[in-house]
């Protein structure tokens, strides 16, 4: 359904007949609370965090005893606010201006740790970068290393995430309605946990000197500063390489951008998808962890069909103000204003909330 059309289809349910046969219809909103209600297959980690059904919980739990190491760069991100963005950038830089080839290069030069396991990360060709979605506490931590940390307005947040988890198959929510995983993503009931404890733990590090945070909308705003930014914490180096060769900069800016990754990534991600569950469990370059979780025990990660891949698919701000309700838009409004109390964070989101 097109995202402008959604809000608008759940309104007109709710326009005031008085024909008796109406009056005598339970409403939507009664008739689907009689229903069972379809969620995301989660699984829990032993400590109340959840994390996706279809992930190995082994390769979870070897993620958080990685020990890391002095030359590290860790894109930390709650999921769906611009983690894919941030990694094609460093990528890009890291590769002199060049995109990934393919999913496989993407998926083993910036792993994502606690899906494929702390294996991915000792294997990983560097430089590189490591993945992350997880709160500070349980992020392994080293002062020696580098953690870029991207935070993303939680109104956007909630349906970019909502979108993603109904389009992975391993979910086994193609069917799920935003209103059951909104009053998920509030109580912090989905995978990686609670936003709001993910997003304060980060921000009480963002002088650390090896933290560097940034917003989503900051990046949209500013992409080319912003990326000089990021070049700048990788080392100065990369700041002077893109400085001093403008062609390389506007690689990386292009090779990065949303039009470029919506149209290669989701392909690229679905060939992989579509590989012969031989070719993967075979293949030398993918750690154990992804190997499982690509060919699945019961089904594979992705829809194989490349018209279904949406690894990427928006990317813009203000999308939510198609999907939340007035009353939801309402009572995010207030969890943003008691969980964010005493901080300065409501500036970082003043003109996009």
């Amino acid at each position: 359904m097109h995202a402008t059309s959604y809000l608008a289809e759940r309104q007109s349910s709710k326009k005031n007949c008085r024909c008796k046969i109406c009056l005598d219809i339970p409403s939507p909103r009664m008739a689907n609370e009689e229903e069972k209600k379809i969620l995301p297959d989660y699984q829990d980690t032993g400590d109340g965090f959840k994390i996706a059904k279809m992930f190995s919980l082994d390769a979870f739990k070897s993620a958080l005893a990685y020990k890391p190491r002095s030359d590290d760069l860790f894109i930390v991100t709650y999921p769906k606010c611009g983690t894919t963005w941030v990694q094609n950038i460093v990528g890009c830089i890291l590769r002199d201006g060049k995109p990934f080839t393919s999913a496989i290069e993407f998926l083993t030069g910036t792993p994502f740790l606690e899906m494929a396991g702390a294996e991915a990360a000792k294997t990983m060709k560097r430089p590189g970068a490591i993945k992350l979605h997880l709160p500070f506490h349980l992020t392994p931590y080293s002062k020696e290393a580098k953690y870029i940390f991207v935070a993303r307005n939680p109104k956007d947040c909630v349906v970019s995430f909502y979108h993603h988890t109904r389009n992975i198959v391993g979910y086994k929510f193609k069917n799920g309605k935003f209103d059951d995983y909104f009053e998920l993503f509030m109580k912090g009931e989905v995978d990686f946990g609670d936003y709001f404890d993910c997003l304060l733990s980060w921000y009480e590090h963002r002088n650390d000197p090896n933290v560097l945070f940034v917003t989503y909308e900051q990046l949209k705003e500013d992409t080319k500063t912003y990326i000089l930014k990021i070049a700048e914490f990788m080392g100065e180096k990369y700041k002077d390489m893109l400085v001093n060769d403008e062609q390389l900069l506007n690689d990386v800016i292009k090779y990065s951008s949303f039009s470029f990754m919506k149209e290669t990534l989701n392909k690229k991600v679905a060939e992989l998808a579509a590989l012969p569950r031989d070719v993967i469990l075979n293949h030398p370059d993918l750690p154990q962890g992804l190997k499982d979780l690509l060919v699945g025990k019961e089904e594979s990660f992705f829809d194989p069909d490349p018209n279904s891949v949406t690894f990427v698919r928006k990317g813009v701000v203000g999308d939510w103000r198609n999907y939340l309700s007035p009353e939801q838009n309402q009572r995010m409004n207030e969890k943003f204003q008691g969980r964010t109390k005493g901080t300065d964070i409501s500036e970082l989101w003043k003109n996009y909330m």
